[in-house]
């Protein structure tokens, strides 16, 4: 009986595959060396893309930001009449679609007028219109000095609007009855000036409120005074 031997490998031979559960031997996997992307590779293109649209759009901002421009807005409610001071105003930075349309509002590096009054009402935080602006006499408006009991007006500040009405009972100086309309004797006037009440000696502790109302309006107010002596004032915001 002969017994099989198997010749023990000899030096530099490589070890004979394992066979596979089917007695196929079983291949060993060869290693794929990466490669870099062609030109023809579609990710190439989607980063060619990316890169310039962000250069692109880049670009566009700077260009805008160059274009905008800083002009004056309204800090308050601001009324006919009153006198524009500084502190009245906020700068702005805007970008107008129309290059031309910056010379229609007042310039954050433009000299405000000594005597600028405003001869229409600006809204707060709207832009200020160089037409909006004009001297005591353009606005067609005079300052009128009030006193006023402080218990019978609201807290006020220059910019403000309100409505004005005269209290009176009994006769006036002439002996007639006195019959007031209920209404406002000066209606959406503009606050120019709201004092503190005067506390010097002697001094009635009225304060003293300065509006801006229409000439022929002022007159009026001023003949109703001498007509009726001395009525109560009363001061309300208006709506």
């Amino acid at each position: 009986m002969t017994i099989d031997q198997q010749a023990a490998p000899g030096p530099g031979s490589r070890p004979a595959p394992s066979p596979s559960p089917s007695g196929v031997p079983s291949a060993v996997p060869s290693a794929v060396r990466s490669r870099r992307p062609g030109w023809r590779d579609p990710r190439l293109w989607v980063g060619v893309a990316l890169v310039a649209g962000s250069v692109v759009l880049g670009a566009r901002l700077l260009a805008a930001a160059d274009d905008m421009v800083t002009v004056w807005s309204a800090g308050s409610d601001l009324g006919v009449g009153q006198r524009l001071e500084p502190d009245d105003l906020v700068a702005q930075r805007v970008r107008f679609d129309d290059a031309r349309a910056v010379a229609g509002y007042l310039g954050a590096d433009d000299e405000l007028p000594a005597d600028a009054t405003l001869v229409r009402p600006v809204a707060a935080g709207e832009l200020v219109p160089a037409a909006a602006l004009g001297s005591a006499q353009d606005s067609g408006r005079v300052e009128l000095p009030l006193s006023v009991d402080p218990e019978r007006l609201p807290d006020l500040g220059a910019g403000m609007t309100v409505d004005v009405y005269l209290l009176a009972t009994g006769r006036d100086a002439d002996g007639r009855r006195i019959e007031l309309d209920p209404g406002p004797v000066l209606a959406d006037v503009t606050v120019v000036d709201a004092g503190t009440p005067d506390g010097g000696f002697g001094s009635s502790g009225q304060r003293r409120v300065v509006v801006a109302v229409p000439e022929d309006d002022a007159d009026a107010y001023v003949a109703l005074l001498g007509r009726l002596g001395e009525p109560t004032v009363l001061v309300s915001r208006a709506r």
